[in-house]
């Protein structure tokens, strides 16, 4: 845990390091955060836009078929989940499009639990994970006929130098689709509070540097890629995307995530790890989660901050791979 908090400002870090460092940090966060992920989230580690009356399970289903639809996913096609996490998003989209995913993590844990989760329901034969480095991704030129990344890219010290890698695997004429997590246009870099929400998200959630929607467009534009539609998707959701993370609401379908359902998590983790039931400094990854939980709902309200920040992109048919 300590090693993982050096990388941020709050415990004297700087972005320079975290940039620097970004594997080892990524690494080192989700080998802390997975498993609580798993338990008050479910498979898929992804807020989604979401209507009145909807639940947020099929919000996130409708989110991630929305995705989909985005890329016209057809059967036979081969395409590329980058940041896959536990494969959540890549299990519902491969059975919801028939297409054969692959799921790229650098991380050994997500994996293995990838892997599991696969084969009970099923598809470990046509879907698997790869283990590599989305900025040195261990795959040919030209490779896959869609690519996705979903809140996943934001770990990126360099947006340019991933996207650019993410062209280079995809076939010529093919599409890329994301959900970003950026700040908007709302956010001031020269007030403090915003500086400090900004923080808070960066330290929960694993994060070198959170890049604003404009600094995301440029980097794709830059990285070769040909633009055809971006949205701020939380912008016409008329429920709140950070609902869910709200402590003041409460919600029996969502109730590990409400103040009640945190406070007997936290304590239920203090127990646990007092008896040896739990890894040491499990208490401590709750409480860092729950810190960045506060960061979303004060960035959701304050409207500086989105996780789903949605674009659709081209890599030129005649692009030669500069």
């Amino acid at each position: 845990m300590f090693v993982y908090e050096k990388y941020h400002m709050y415990y004297g870090g700087d972005e320079g390091s975290r940039k620097s460092n970004y594997t080892d940090m990524v690494n080192k966060y989700y080998d802390l955060a997975t498993s609580f992920y798993e338990y008050g989230w479910g498979e898929c580690f992804h807020f989604a836009h979401r209507w009145k009356g909807e639940s947020l399970r099929e919000s996130i289903k409708r989110h991630e078929h929305f995705l989909a639809l985005q890329l016209c996913l057809k059967p036979a096609m081969k395409v590329l989940d980058v940041g896959c996490g536990i494969g959540g998003p890549l299990r519902e989209i491969a059975r919801f499009s028939r297409t054969s995913i692959t799921g790229l993590n650098n991380n050994a844990y997500q994996i293995s639990r990838g892997k599991e989760l696969n084969r009970q329901c099923g598809l470990d034969e046509s879907c698997d994970f790869v283990k590599g480095d989305f900025m040195k991704m261990p795959f040919s030129n030209d490779t896959f006929d869609a690519v996705y990344a979903i809140e996943a890219t934001c770990h990126a010290p360099d947006a340019v130098g991933c996207y650019k890698e993410i062209k280079r695997v995809l076939k010529p004429g093919q599409l890329f689709a994301a959900y970003e997590w950026c700040m908007t246009n709302s956010f001031d870099p020269k007030n403090e509070e915003h500086q400090k929400i900004k923080a808070e998200i960066e330290l929960g959630d694993g994060l070198p540097d959170i890049r604003t929607t404009n600094q995301c467009i440029e980097a794709l534009k830059s990285a070769g890629f040909e633009v055809l539609f971006e949205e701020n998707l939380t912008v016409s959701s008329t429920v709140p995307w950070y609902a869910p993370l709200d402590a003041s609401s409460f919600s029996l379908s969502s109730f590990r995530l409400t103040a009640l359902g945190r406070f007997l998590t936290r304590n239920m983790v203090r127990m646990l790890e007092f008896l040896r039931l739990a890894p040491e400094g499990s208490e401590r990854v709750s409480s860092f989660l729950e810190k960045a939980a506060e960061g979303l709902v004060a960035g959701g309200r304050k409207e500086i901050f989105t996780p789903m920040y949605f674009f659709l992109a081209r890599k030129p048919l005649n692009d030669n791979q500069s």
